[in-house]
């Protein structure tokens, strides 16, 4: 199954300083048929203003991912961790038994990212924070893991739950083949350009949820950028 997931058909909220998209039921935001896709929980496309951002709140048992499209992100949390992760960058927190952390766009222009939260393997651990680059030019033509809780996944920043991020560029025309399995949850964003997945066209933004399939070939109909969740 592949199902496209337009952007303009993705819950919404704007408060001004944050404009939210969702694509799973967040917040305000309910559709009982975008409440999750397995491990998958959140997937929300957030545009923060110039000197805006998130004031200090707290998080538990949940393992969320940040990759940062423009402009950057600041963040401090309670255990005394404090970074920037920049565009085309990854962060990872694991909530664990608990944590408080502010995250503010510090910048001089608007920051846009992906905030993907993950249901974790099993509740409680202990809290934890951490970034690191992922240079573009690392992933071109090739899917590079950003974070995971897949053994043998190598650097990726670590969480604690069978899933996977992953991200990839391609040029227009070139394919890549992402190595899946059926009973997986595979959930895809191109974070900018077109591409094709089967038979469906995917624009910028747009949500492509696939299962059941033991392989997912990415064809870019223009440059992109694409931002990719491997799930139980």
């Amino acid at each position: 199954m592949i199902e496209l997931r337009p952007f303009a058909t993705l819950g919404a909220a704007n408060h001004g300083w944050l404009d939210a998209r969702h694509h799973f039921s967040f917040a305000d935001y309910h559709d009982p048929a975008r409440t999750n896709w397995g491990r998958l929980r959140v997937w929300n496309d957030d545009t923060i203003a110039a000197g805006a951002g998130f004031p200090t709140h707290p998080h538990a048992n949940m393992e969320i991912v940040t990759y940062v499209r423009s402009g950057a992100i600041s963040h401090r949390d309670s255990l005394g961790n404090e970074g920037r992760t920049e565009a085309g960058d990854v962060q990872v927190m694991s909530a664990g038994t608990g944590i408080a952390h502010s995250e503010f766009n510090r910048e001089d222009a608007e920051t846009t990212l992906f905030q993907i939260w993950i249901l974790p393997d099993a509740r409680g651990g202990t809290p934890s924070w951490g970034t690191r680059p992922f240079p573009q030019g690392s992933r071109d033509g090739r899917f590079v893991t950003l974070a995971s809780g897949i053994e043998g996944d190598g650097d990726a920043l670590p969480i604690r739950a069978d899933a996977r991020v992953a991200g990839v560029t391609l040029k227009a025309g070139e394919s890549v083949t992402y190595p899946a399995s059926p009973e997986r949850h595979i959930y895809l964003v191109p974070a900018l350009g077109r591409v094709r997945i089967g038979d469906v066209e995917a624009a910028a933004r747009d949500g492509v949820a696939v299962t059941g399939l033991a392989e997912v070939t990415v064809t870019a109909l223009e440059d992109t950028e694409v931002v990719l969740v491997d799930a139980a």
